[in-house]
């Protein structure tokens, strides 16, 4: 593990704000010259910028050291951590990325901390805006806003607030430390486990709607096709210990997209796979537990509001 520190140019940019909780950031990055210039220059044009950003180059060798490395030389709040390649991939490694540009930020006094992926991009007032959420509600711990990709977007009809996509989560300090970090799970739902542990912890989670953020790179996608994506996504649902009745409803759900009966059918194929495997569960029974009285709690109110039109959906 390098930390990289080139000669900084002064910069005067950073901006004291007591009034303003502060924060920091934490990007691990795999290879993403194509995409990371764009986020680090969002990052620099905020009106309330972090007090640090760690950049995490987790075994790159596309040029992303080198890009990084430009902007740290001009922006002393920016630092990049190289760490050594590692042979397997998977999602628990993005867990060590994140977890060694944690520790270079545990002594500096912010209040929240955020998690962002290196391919996103948000307007100058995006992070000011998710400030003001968590300083006008102290119970809120975990806070962020829905992306857009391509011609999608979210459709909250569909979906619950409650949940904050893993692509940029920013969580108060104490929360974080309440549910002991991101849990290092090879398959994934990281970021789905961080929020329902929050929640059960007693904190408030909450995607705000008011403002949304752009991600350039299809999500799922970085190791196989989108058909795969969904079979694992059903592998996953049973991993994180999502309810069968609920995967049942997810899945005749994703039958009304393309590719249609294929896209729910895979779905289920992943789930039933891994039971009929008798996989082991990536979390604990208590969560376990607590995430499927929530889904069948949605579920019921979903049944329930379908007189009315629809105002919720796995």
């Amino acid at each position: 593990m390098t930390i990289l520190h080139p000669q900084p140019i002064a910069d005067k940019e950073n901006n004291n704000q007591p009034s303003q909780l502060s924060y920091v950031l934490i990007t691990a990055a795999r290879n993403e010259v194509s995409n990371i210039d764009r986020t680090i220059n969002c990052v620099i044009a905020q009106s309330v910028r972090p007090l640090r950003w760690i950049i995490v180059s987790d075994g790159s060798t596309d040029g992303t050291d080198e890009l990084a490395m430009r902007y740290c030389a001009r922006h002393d709040w920016i630092e990049l951590l190289r760490t050594q390649e590692r042979s397997e991939r998977n999602f628990a490694g993005k867990v060590a990325a994140f977890n060694a540009g944690y520790a270079l930020v545990n002594n500096l006094p912010y209040d929240l901390i955020g998690n962002i992926d290196a391919d996103i991009s948000f307007d100058k007032d995006f992070f000011a805006f998710l400030l003001t959420k968590f300083r006008a509600n102290p119970h809120l711990g975990v806070g962020g806003a829905p992306f857009r990709q391509d011609e999608w977007s979210y459709d909250f009809k569909f979906s619950s607030i409650d949940h904050v996509s893993g692509a940029c989560q920013l969580f108060r300090r104490q929360c974080f430390i309440d549910i002991g970090g991101y849990v290092p799970i090879k398959t994934g739902g990281i970021d789905v486990v961080a929020v329902l542990t929050a929640r059960m912890r007693g904190w408030q989670t909450k995607t705000f709607t008011d403002k949304c953020y752009l991600h350039h790179r299809k999500m799922g996608t970085a190791k196989s096709n989108v058909l795969r994506a969904r079979y694992m996504d059903g592998q996953k649902d049973y991993s994180l210990g999502a309810h069968p009745v609920w995967v049942a409803f997810r899945a005749i759900y994703q039958m009304t997209k393309k590719p249609f009966i294929l896209n729910g059918s895979l779905l289920l194929a992943g789930y039933a796979s891994s039971i009929i495997m008798r996989k082991e569960k990536a979390v604990s029974s208590e969560l376990i537990r607590f995430r499927r009285r929530d889904q069948m709690r949605r579920l019921r109110e979903f049944l329930v509001s379908l007189v009315d039109g629809p105002r919720s959906h796995p």
